[in-house]
């Protein structure tokens, strides 16, 4: 691969080029090249990201998870065809590993501040 970022959700009917909607990547899931058995990878993120600039973007059912997985189906990645946004959500959960502390922090920060004021007003007001 050529290490280009391509995110659908930024918009309606848009795909980005390393310009990701919310910041950089605070996590990866790093694939395997040796499991592509139909297509070329850039040439499967480049065939998903021109059938994702014609679909209007959906929080719950058509995001980019689902163009993650259009295009792991367009290259046969570990011989199956049926990836979709639910495989791609689990195995972003169980396989993906942070940039960093940085990543870290920026995942779990926010919600442990949240977490943290709410005790505070909770148990001392």
């Amino acid at each position: 691969s050529s290490g280009i970022n391509a995110e659908y959700g930024a918009g309606p009917y848009t795909v980005t080029v390393d310009s990701m909607a919310f910041g950089n990547p605070t996590k990866y899931w790093q694939l395997d090249p040796v499991k592509i058995t139909d297509m070329e990878w850039d040439a499967a993120v480049l065939r998903a990201s021109q059938e994702y600039r014609g679909r209007m973007h959906n929080l719950f059912c058509d995001n980019c998870h689902s163009h993650v997985a259009y295009a792991l189906n367009l290259m046969g990645y570990d011989r199956k065809s049926n990836w979709n946004m639910v495989h791609i959500a689990i195995y972003l959960l169980l396989y993906s590993r942070f940039t960093g502390i940085g990543g870290f922090l920026k995942t779990y920060l926010p919600f442990l501040v949240l977490v943290a004021i709410i005790l505070i007003v909770a148990f001392v007001f």
